[in-house]
């Protein structure tokens, strides 16, 4: 599936190395780039259906052999084992968790670790994914900028949450995360309410120098709505001036006029059987 960037994850080693969990942030300022956003309202969810609209699970996007999932596990965690020598399926692995703060030690199925969607799906729906194309979506789903390994619990209690309605309870991760948001919303052409972005200025505020990505904003390729047919307006036809006499001959050039009589009623000027213009009901 093409995309309008490539998507690309750094995958760290397995060492017992601390890794801060998240996309790199090396591009402009982030206040810079959100004072580019546009600012709208939500638009209405109707229409939302999570995996219709931005792809039913993980997809390989970096073609690597690797979903993105497995991906954003051995980016965002130190101490990483694989299932298998294909080093793609992780089995565990320590997330110092951005969210929370907290140190968590995950193997498979152990429910404790999510992969966040930092601008939630539903979020980036109601903020201009609508107009995107089913491709820019997936690409969103998936694109690394957006993905975090996160505690679950936080994960689930943020939810689609945006900014001015939720935060991490972890005070010294918000920068990253707020500037992670205006990025993810720069490259993808979305939108922020007037209350998220007085939020994240605010977080901003104790941060100035905070960094956002280095992103080329797309260009929405959604389907444009179809235009209303036009209705076939007919024209009234043109009166003539002065009176006209029912039944009298009528010339060619008011063929198809009207004309009012004395008695104030309108008569047209058309053929009769024999193929004379005349006055005529």
């Amino acid at each position: 599936m093409a995309t309008d960037q490539p998507l690309q994850v750094e995958r760290v080693a397995t060492s017992s190395k601390k890794v801060k969990p998240g996309a790199k942030l090396n591009g402009p300022k982030a206040t810079a780039m959100l004072a580019t956003l546009p600012v709208k309202g939500k638009a209405a969810a109707t229409g939302y259906n999570r995996n219709k609209k931005f792809g039913n699970g993980w997809k390989d996007f970096d073609k690597d052999k690797c979903d993105e999932r497995q991906d954003t596990l051995s980016r965002d965690m130190s101490k990483v084992k694989f299932k298998g020598r294909k080093k793609c399926t992780v089995a565990s692995g320590t997330l110092h968790d951005s969210y929370t703060g907290k140190k968590i030690n995950w193997k498979v199925k152990s429910g404790s670790v999510d992969i966040d969607h930092v601008v939630s799906l539903k979020n980036a729906w109601i903020s201009g994914g609508q107009k995107l194309s089913q491709a820019q979506r997936q690409a969103l789903a998936n694109d690394p900028l957006n993905l975090m390994a996160s505690s679950a619990s936080a994960n689930r209690q943020k939810g689609d949450k945006n900014t001015a309605e939720w935060l991490p309870k972890n005070k010294s991760f918000r920068c990253q995360y707020v500037a992670t948001q205006i990025s993810v919303k720069k490259k993808y052409a979305l939108s922020v309410t007037k209350a998220e972005k007085n939020a994240m200025a605010k977080v901003l505020k104790t941060c100035r120098n905070q960094k956002a990505a280095k992103v080329t904003p797309i260009k929405p390729a959604g389907s444009k709505p179809k235009a209303s047919p036009k209705k076939d307006v007919k024209k009234a036809p043109s009166v003539v001036k002065g009176t006209v006499h029912p039944g009298a001959y009528c010339k060619k050039a008011d063929q198809g006029k009207r004309g009012k009589s004395k008695a104030g009623k309108y008569y047209t000027c058309k053929t009769d059987a024999i193929g004379k213009l005349r006055w005529r009901v």
